[in-house]
């Protein structure tokens, strides 16, 4: 598309030096051409002009499962980013756990080029260990230098102390950051829920918050003695907020994010018995979700993310303590926020950490929204009412609890790589 303008659009873009502002943006060619408070003429250009919607950078998602190769009957790179420019987000960060293994510098090339002519970009992450057992290193630098933006065992715990010793020492030659997953095995009680009174009323075992907290403790103590850099994924627990939060005034490298679902429901919910709310980290209770909004008002926890994860019907379709783990998030992660979010904490504050703290950490290319700028923006409105039906669902799976839910903000459409799309 040649020309796009957005007209009398609030920017919520803390980079951009029209922040806060209600401006008109005419885009040509894939760029910013102009950005003016007064409106812009621009007859040939497809116009965006409803009432009240803000623009922002592009979100930039840092936890999805992506299933090509291997598994594409649950979702394949074409059905990840249709369902990730619904949500409103230009770029994502795809988990290593196909099959074969995001591990090669080969396997880094084929999903950024797969994802190359659409208008969302795929980073994909390498693994950290050998198949993502834990057990071995994997090469880095060739990973690196094909683009792979963080290294991780995605869907699993590096439990190997040892090995991510090594890891976070070897990755500092290029500032590489390892993704982590906290969760100590030997106390996680092969769990399906969180571990609390809903799960003794329901006998079914449940997960404590330790093998979360105690996970995070031992890697927080390692990343002292190495001096490098860690991102810990879905965090849940309270306790993992506190130690997060010391760690950073004490001046270690590290970030964190939570699930945008986290913080939607609680693990009173389950009593369903609804396998579509069966997730990992599990869902908390009310005290744990007040703690992780603390720490979004404060600024422990850096981002927020969709930890998208389909899976098929015969996944789900199953007794309680046999179904797999994972939720659909891409097309409901803002909504989710947005509806549940409290007093003291804003609109601009959210986007920040679905757009500009992301890309910060990944060092993913920056998305400013100011003249001579490539125009990666997503634009949204914070305070649309709308209904999630099924035939919202952009995934090949349909694994979500969220379907009939009345929802509070929503984005409208993505524009990246000179393409729009609007939701």
């Amino acid at each position: 598309m040649k020309e796009i303008l957005l007209n009398n659009v609030r920017v919520s873009n803390t980079t951009s030096p029209y922040h806060q502002q209600n401006v008109y943006i005419l885009i040509k060619d894939g760029v910013i051409d102009e950005v003016s408070t007064s409106p812009i003429t621009a007859p040939n250009a497809k116009s965006i002009d409803t009432d009240g919607l803000w623009v922002s950078a592009g979100w930039l998602d840092m936890r999805s499962t992506l299933n090509e190769p291997g598994e594409e009957f649950k979702e394949d790179i074409a059905s990840l980013c249709k369902a990730a420019a619904f949500g409103g987000f230009t770029d994502v960060a795809t988990l290593p756990n196909t099959n074969p293994t995001v591990q090669t510098k080969e396997s880094v090339h084929f999903i950024k080029q797969m994802s190359a002519f659409t208008p969302v970009q795929l980073h994909p992450m390498g693994a950290l260990t050998k198949n993502a057992k834990g057990e071995e290193m994997n090469e880095y630098i060739d990973m690196h230098e094909a683009g792979a933006v963080a290294f991780t065992d995605g869907i699993h715990h590096s439990w190997h102390l040892g090995v991510m010793k090594r890891a976070i020492m070897y990755m500092q030659k290029f500032d590489g950051l390892m993704v982590e997953l906290a969760n100590e095995k030997t106390l996680d009680n092969d769990g399906h829920m969180n571990e609390g009174v809903p799960s003794t009323l329901m006998g079914t075992r449940g997960i404590p918050n330790v093998a979360e907290w105690l996970a995070i403790q031992k890697i927080l103590a390692l990343l002292s003695y190495t001096d490098g850099r860690v991102h810990f994924a879905n965090i849940s627990a309270k306790e993992s907020v506190d130690l997060i939060r010391k760690a950073k005034a004490d001046g270690l490298k590290v970030t964190c994010d939570i699930a945008a679902h986290q913080i939607a429901l609680t693990d009173e919910s389950l009593s369903d018995f609804d396998t579509n709310k069966k997730v990992w980290p599990p869902f908390r209770s009310q005290e744990d979700i007040d703690a992780l909004w603390e720490g979004i008002k404060d600024g422990t926890i850096d981002s927020i993310v969709s930890s998208h994860t389909p899976q098929d019907t015969e996944s789900k379709r199953l007794e309680f303590d046999l179904a797999d783990c994972g939720i659909l998030g891409l097309e409901t992660a803002f909504a989710n926020i947005i509806s549940n979010l409290p007093q003291g904490i804003s609109v601009d504050t959210i986007i920040e950490k679905l757009s500009t703290t992301p890309r910060s950490i990944l060092k993913a290319d920056s998305a400013t929204i100011k003249e001579g700028e490539k125009a990666t923006i997503t634009v949204f409105d914070p305070f649309h009412e709308w209904t999630f039906e099924k035939k919202d669902i952009q995934s090949k799976s349909d694994n979500t609890p969220f379907i009939g839910t009345q929802f509070k903000g929503k984005a409208i459409a993505v524009i990246n790589k000179g393409q729009l799309v609007e939701a």
